[in-house]
C-alpha cells in the first residue's frame, strides 16, 4: 500500500502561484511514476501532469505546458506540481496518484493504483 497526502491548496488570485505537495508513506517511493489530475465542478477528471519514476521523464497536458511544473524528490517520498500564471479556470480539486510498472505516459485514472484525498484549489479573477 502507498499512502499519498496532498497539501499546498488554497484560495489565490489569477496569475498568482502555488506549490502542491504530495507525500507518500508506505512503499519505496521510487517504484512508482506519479500523475497529477484535477477535477472541477461538474465536469470529469482530468489528467494533468506525469513524471517517471527518477523524475528525467516529464508529461504535460497543453493547458498547463509552459505554466506547471512537475517534480519529485525521492528522498523526501514527494512529489510536487509547481503552478504558476494560475487562471480561474485552473480552479479545481487536484489530486496526486501513483502507478507502477514500465514508464508511460498514462493519462487514464484507471491506470493508477493509489490515490491521495485531493486539495482544493481556487483562482478567483
Amino acid at each position: 500500500q502507498v499512502q499519498l497526502v496532498e497539501s499546498g491548496g488554497g484560495l489565490v488570485q489569477a496569475g498568482d502561484s502555488l506549490r502542491l505537495s504530495c507525500a507518500a508513506s508506505g512503499r519505496t517511493f521510487s517504484n512508482y511514476h506519479m500523475g497529477w489530475f484535477r477535477q472541477a465542478p461538474e465536469k470529469e477528471r482530468e489528467f494533468i501532469a506525469a513524471i517517471n519514476w527518477s523524475g528525467g521523464s516529464t508529461y504535460y497536458v497543453d493547458s498547463v505546458k509552459g505554466r506547471f511544473t512537475i517534480s519529485r524528490d525521492n528522498a523526501k517520498n514527494t512529489v510536487y506540481l509547481q503552478m504558476n500564471s494560475l487562471k480561474p479556470e485552473d480552479t479545481a480539486v487536484y489530486y496526486c496518484a501513483a502507478r507502477a510498472g514500465v514508464w508511460a505516459v498514462a493519462r487514464d485514472g484507471r491506470a493508477y493504483d493509489y490515490w491521495g484525498q485531493g486539495t482544493q484549489v481556487t483562482v478567483s479573477s
